[in-house]
């Protein structure tokens, strides 16, 4: 069994969206946990506000498995990827952690973004803080105190799913 850890995040339709991928997930994974959910501005484009949670859960699936599963998720709340980095998206599920693993060059694991944003820095933080860092060999709890990334971005959203 991998331990994994992802973001889902969402800005149409957000409480749908999210619901329906919490419920699978739940369903699929029944060790499976979640943060508070937050929201926060769009970032690198104008649009509405984000939700992002993170989940952890153990799996047997291979990485390109669950990115696959993870896909087929995104798919089913009607995402579309028009090649644009930066836009607004029905779904997101990325994989943020898994296990122990580095899967750089060829794949973002552990991805960058859990350093670089504080919509997914401090939610991970709430479930897996002392979970180590592959790469930099830190606890996420120790990354999310020395983190230079500020809170006031970010504030705790309210998820039907999750209540």
């Amino acid at each position: 069994m991998t331990q994994v850890f992802v973001d889902i995040g969402s800005n149409i339709d957000r409480d749908h969206n999210i619901s329906a991928c919490v419920l699978q997930l739940r369903e699929d994974f029944p060790d499976i946990v979640f943060s508070t959910p937050y929201e926060s501005k769009s970032e690198g484009f104008e649009g509405d506000d984000f939700i992002n949670l993170s989940a952890g859960f153990s799996t047997t699936l291979s990485y390109l498995e669950l990115r696959s599963y993870l896909k087929q998720l995104e798919e089913r709340q009607k995402r579309t990827r028009d090649g644009i980095k930066f836009a607004s998206r029905t779904l997101d599920v990325d994989i943020l952690l898994f296990g122990d693993e580095i899967l750089k060059p060829d794949w973002d694991v552990p991805r960058a973004e859990v350093l670089k944003y504080p919509f997914v820095l401090f939610p991970l933080a709430e479930i897996a803080a002392s979970v180590v860092h592959p790469e930099l060999q830190k606890t996420i709890g120790q990354l999310a105190l020395e983190s230079k990334l500020s809170r006031r971005g970010i504030w705790p959203a309210h998820l039907t799913c999750l209540k």
